[in-house]
């Protein structure tokens, strides 16, 4: 078989070459991109509702969508950023002024420890409250020193990311806007069956949709949970803790327990019984029935897998891509189990998931 003159062999092998070259360009913003595709799949319901309302103004509704994205998703991080870096800047400022409880209240866990930690600490000069506060205000220093002395790295990453959110919007826009007429183009050029390519689509846009949704609005949750727990304890800090647990929460059955384990076993260990027994009951009863109730509702459900195997994929997906791994992780086992679903025939045209009508056809006209 001939191409224009070129062997079809070694077509496939500058067709490779050229594709992986594209991919090796686009590395860079893999982030920027990936997000891009996956917010345009969870706000692509929203974006036709308005192009509905709208009389079928298409750019207008894209754009829109994208104001309204900004507005709930990308205005709320800025301000939580903002002020956890007060936050922060006021615990350093406490621990350089030592205007803290941290030699009182370290003086008194110190005399709960059993014999052989005391004379472990004692052994390696850890027991003297005064000396560890002013070895973690020199660590503090140093580390402020070191930022300052690398503004030029700081402000090389902070170029890049401002770049990659400047690329993932202008990009966001575009795949609202045409992002049904770019999957049709896929599907087209995809050598496999429809009911097989819609099934698999389906499924990439269900697991995207119930692992961002599901697991944000856990991680939320928890982290407000956490920090208002926190501040009833009078633990310094509580909204620098509280968007820890939320990050952490990412991790299934794991999560916030990282934080507060370690507060109750110090409240317990310093007589503060009630405060210990505050925080167990409430993260092990109300913080523990918001994970238990929420993330399999809004992630298990959807997704159709174990809860298992999405703390299995998850956790080897944030080992492998960091922070992305949360969604490729859960997404990339769902399509795991859909292909091999369709290869033994539990998955079969009868009872394969189809793309909705109005998108199919959305995805044949191009403004």
């Amino acid at each position: 078989m001939r191409i224009k003159g070129l062997n079809f062999g070694f077509f496939i092998v500058i067709l490779a070459i050229v594709t992986f070259a594209f991919f090796d360009v686009l590395t860079p913003y893999f982030s920027a991109i990936f997000w891009a595709a996956i917010l345009a799949v969870i706000f692509h319901p929203l974006k036709s509702l308005l192009r509905r309302k709208m009389g079928d103004r298409n750019g207008l509704a894209a754009f829109v969508t994208l104001a309204i994205i900004c507005l709930i998703v990308f205005t709320p991080l800025a301000i939580i950023t903002s002020s956890m870096v007060v936050e922060v800047n006021t615990v350093y400022t406490k621990l350089q002024n030592n205007s803290s409880q941290f030699p009182t209240v370290f003086a008194e866990l110190i005399q709960h420890l059993p014999g052989w930690a005391q004379n472990y600490l004692s052994d390696h000069n850890l027991n003297n409250a005064g000396q560890l506060q002013q070895k973690l205000s020199e660590f503090a220093l140093k580390g402020g020193q070191y930022m300052a002395g690398s503004v030029f790295l700081i402000g090389k990453g902070t170029f890049t990311f401002t770049v990659g959110f400047g690329v993932m919007l202008y990009l966001l826009f575009f795949l609202l806007k045409d992002g049904a007429w770019l999957v049709n183009l896929i599907l087209e050029a995809l050598p496999l069956s429809t009911y097989v390519k819609h099934h698999l689509m389906v499924k990439f846009a269900a697991v995207s949709r119930a692992t961002v949704k599901g697991t944000v609005v856990v991680a939320v949750v928890q982290g407000i949970l956490g920090g208002i727990a926190f501040w009833i304890t009078g633990i310094d800090g509580s909204l620098l803790w509280g968007a820890l647990m939320a990050f952490l929460s990412l991790i299934p059955a794991v999560g916030s327990a990282i934080v507060w384990v370690p507060a109750a076993i110090f409240f317990f260990a310093t007589s503060a019984l009630w405060k210990g027994l505050f925080l167990v009951g409430f993260f092990v009863v109300v913080v523990g029935l918001v994970d238990n109730i929420l993330r399999p509702l809004l992630v298990g459900k959807d997704t159709k897998m174990p809860d298992y195997l999405i703390l299995i994929a998850t956790l080897g997906g944030m080992e492998v891509y960091g922070i992305n791994g949360f969604v490729i992780g859960p997404l990339i086992a769902a399509l795991f189990i859909a292909c091999w679903n369709l290869l033994s025939g539990r998955d079969n045209r009868e009872n394969a998931e189809e793309i909705d009508e109005e998108f199919i056809e959305e995805g044949k006209t191009r403004e």
